[in-house]
């Protein structure tokens, strides 16, 4: 052991004030973020505009518009194929805006979100 106490591998105590300092700032702009893009709404179409999925950025669905000219008795599945397209377009494009919104924040730094 050394005379004095630890060796922190150079870091003195300012260092590792400071490298704390940037964590708890860095968990500060996480969690700015993901109430930011938790609460702001995306949208996503399918089948030219036909359908419309609405979804918060916490991936809860707000709303779909569905075209009426698109609904036709005689073609259920196509309807259900571009809701299912459209809902499935949102929750990416929510996943996708986070993952931007946080590499912004962490550097890139995959912390798990």
């Amino acid at each position: 052991m050394a005379k004095g106490g630890f060796n922190l591998g150079g870091m003195g105590g300012g260092n590792m004030q400071q490298l704390m300092r940037q964590a708890q700032k860095m968990q500060q702009d996480v969690q700015r973020v993901q109430e930011e893009v938790g609460s702001s709404e995306l949208e996503y179409t399918a089948g030219g505009g036909a359908v419309k999925a609405v979804i918060y950025g916490r991936k809860e669905l707000k709303s779909i518009e569905i075209a009426p000219e698109c609904v036709d008795p005689e073609d259920i599945e196509m309807l259900q194929d571009l809701v299912v397209a459209a809902v499935n377009g949102a929750l990416q494009l929510a996943s996708d805006t986070m993952e931007n919104e946080m590499n912004k924040v962490t550097g890139g730094i995959n912390l798990g979100f």
